[in-house]
């Protein structure tokens, strides 16, 4: 299968999701990503793991919390806080690519691993930091997470809370921004190698959870600035008072539809006769574009009381091949099980470190029509003796190493 990042090593120092999702990608696609942990308490993700109980079965390794951002990458115990471990990451850093962190300014400085000193090893780098607010400005030094920086200051909240809710709209999903975030680090990655192939220039790349969820929101963010102002918040009922085939519709057994039918005109005749109202059709009020448009609330009011009397299967059924766009509303078990994922093989199987075959969803992206296969991500300093093998260690140095509590 084509694997266009055959041949790149990426060295790794991040922890969490939103950088390390971004090297999970690029090992999809071939890379060979080291993640340097510490030698201690290695990527704080796991203890995040063990405090929320996420593996699965009794004595599972495996993890998604841990494996989705990990998958395929192999994993090297290194302080970095301790002088023995320059020798190491020089001769990685010779070796890499492309060098990809998420510390912040200050722990980069005090590491060793700011650009100037990873550039003064290796010229040709690519040089790739995701961080919270941006790589200049008053927050450049400051954290955040997905859930602060990516949704809630990126304007996702406050666009997805309806008027008058009691409580702002929480992220929907974990790690929500950080996995947009990460794919949107891996193609800024994959540009910065082909300018390099092309002029011999390797550049650096900089994404900010910010600028994601700005970036994430900008149709509405652009519109707001064009008038002046936050836009007027909609409820569906009221999305649906200007086009009737646009919205969520409840369903008898309490689950949704949502329609989105941008030129309902030529969708309506149809979507009467599935709905079970061919007379619709024919009803003066809404026999034309302009007057279903018109008296879009009546036609809406309509259609919610025809939905509100099937199932959520038995409108599956109705609707299946009609020509309008709609979807039901689905949760996270569904969208693993869903059919056209499936067909193209994005939930995918991997094999723990036990042998049990799992299951993660795949990167977004195929090369040639063909189904990624993944691997599992990497125990905690699994790959160390390996990796320091590769860059010429002997087993004594190995060892000088290991008592030294610079590898583990």
């Amino acid at each position: 299968m084509v694997k266009p990042m055959e041949g790149v090593r990426v060295l790794e120092v991040a922890q969490y999701t939103f950088v390390p999702a971004a090297g999970a990608v690029l090992a999809e696609w071939g890379a060979d990503v080291i993640k340097v942990e510490h030698a201690e308490r290695g990527d704080a993700q796991r203890g995040i793991v063990k405090v929320f109980s996420q593996n699965i079965g009794d004595g599972s390794s495996f993890s998604p919390m841990m494996d989705g951002p990990n998958r395929g990458k192999r994993s090297i115990g290194l302080a970095l806080d301790k002088p023995e471990s320059a020798r190491v990451l020089r001769e990685l850093v010779l070796a890499s690519d492309v060098f990809l962190t998420n510390f912040l300014p200050r722990a980069r400085r005090k590491l060793g691993i700011e650009v100037d000193d990873i550039r003064a090893i290796n010229p040709d780098i690519i040089y790739a930091a995701g961080v919270g607010f941006g790589h200049t400005g008053p927050e450049a030094d400051k954290g955040g997470y997905d859930a602060t920086t990516y949704w809630a200051r990126g304007g996702s909240a406050d666009s997805a809370t309806p008027r008058d809710a009691e409580y702002v709209t929480q992220q929907p999903i974990g790690a929500y921004g950080d996995n947009i975030g990460g794919m949107t680090i891996a193609g800024g990655i994959s540009a910065a190698l082909f300018a390099r192939e092309r002029t011999g220039v390797a550049t650096t790349v900089d994404i900010s959870l910010l600028g994601v969820g700005a970036w994430a929101a900008q149709m509405n963010v652009n519109l707001a600035l064009m008038s002046g102002g936050p836009l007027p918040k909609r409820t569906p009922k009221e999305m649906g008072s200007s086009n009737p085939l646009t919205g969520l519709y409840r369903t008898s057994d309490d689950r949704w539809l949502s329609l989105s039918m941008l030129q309902p005109g030529q969708y309506w005749a149809e979507f009467c006769q599935r709905l079970g109202r061919p007379d619709l059709v024919e009803d003066e009020r809404f026999d034309s574009a302009e007057k279903l448009m018109s008296r879009a609330a009546e036609a809406s009011e309509l259609v919610a009381e025809a939905i509100a009397r099937r199932t959520k299967d038995e409108w599956v059924a109705a609707f299946e091949g009609m020509a309008g766009q709609w979807a039901v509303v689905q949760n996270t078990y569904e969208v693993g099980n869903d059919p056209a994922l499936h067909a193209i093989g994005q939930i995918a199987d991997v094999v723990d470190a036990e042998g049990v075959t799992r299951q993660l969803v795949a990167s977004p992206v195929q090369f040639d029509r063909e189904a990624p296969r993944l691997e599992r991500g990497p125990l905690f300093a699994e790959h160390t003796d390996e990796i320091l093998r590769e860059i010429g260690l002997t087993d004594e140095e190995l060892l000088d190493l290991k008592v030294a509590g610079a590898v583990t």
